[in-house]
């Protein structure tokens, strides 16, 4: 069965916006854990908009399923994820004012970075997946870094998905081979919801694990947050 990781930046973004601790941000992670999600994703960004840096420990120090931190590694974002050591860290090429991720890294141009980073992550026990496009170079360069996976960003696909859904999954189904010849790990993510998991999951036998937040919100706010959790574990088993 392919992961869910439940990304609770959206209701950090609601608690901020009346600047009191409603809803508990701490309260949510642990119903999603016992409601089945099977992992925890945040994405701190430099402005703290949704998730505080001050979250992390608190988070870390509840989540008992697998925590991911995804960012940019920015010094201060490094010293955040070593300092909490999360189960592991997804490294995105975000710009500091990015309103959401929307590309993957161009692992070519930034081997030499990537490497680096990659390697202090490993140092700490931290497993490492990089966000990526399935472009077959960058593939190969992102194996070349050292990382243990990559999560391909599905917004092309979803995007795709209602005019031609053989036609969007053909990309990632190519990259997926790729990625199964080099030895890794395959995790996906954005614009993934109810209506589009399921396809992608068929055609990617080999998904271990999907980062889910914008979507799952919104469709909490109609079907309640327990209810929403087990419809997308049912989409994925």
């Amino acid at each position: 069965m392919t992961r869910l990781s439940v990304n609770i930046n959206k209701i950090a973004l609601i608690r901020n916006s009346r600047g009191s601790n409603k809803p508990d941000l701490i309260k949510v992670a642990q119903d999603c854990e016992a409601f089945g999600a099977q992992g925890i994703t945040v994405h701190p960004r430099p402005d703290q908009r949704h998730i505080r840096y001050a979250d992390i420990p608190e988070l870390k120090a509840v989540v008992t399923t697998e925590f991911n931190i995804e960012g940019y590694p920015t010094v201060e974002f490094m010293d955040l994820v070593l300092k909490n050591k999360p189960d592991q860290c997804t490294l995105v090429p975000d710009p500091p004012d990015a309103l959401t991720s929307d590309t993957g890294w161009d692992t070519v141009r930034h081997l030499n970075f990537l490497k680096n980073v990659v390697s202090r992550l490993h140092d700490a026990g931290i497993r490492v997946s990089l966000f990526i496009d399935p472009i077959e170079e960058r593939l190969h360069a992102a194996k070349a870094t050292g990382t243990d996976r990559i999560e391909f960003y599905t917004g092309p696909y979803a995007h795709d998905y209602n005019s031609d859904r053989t036609r969007a999954v053909a990309p990632f189904r190519a990259a997926a081979k790729i990625c199964n010849e080099t030895g890794l790990g395959i995790n996906a993510g954005h614009d993934l919801n109810l209506a589009n998991t399921r396809f992608f999951k068929d055609n990617m036998p080999e998904l271990l694990e999907v980062s889910i937040g914008h979507a799952l919100v919104c469709d909490a706010l109609y079907f309640g947050l327990k209810n929403t959790i087990q419809m997308y574990l049912r989409e994925l088993s």
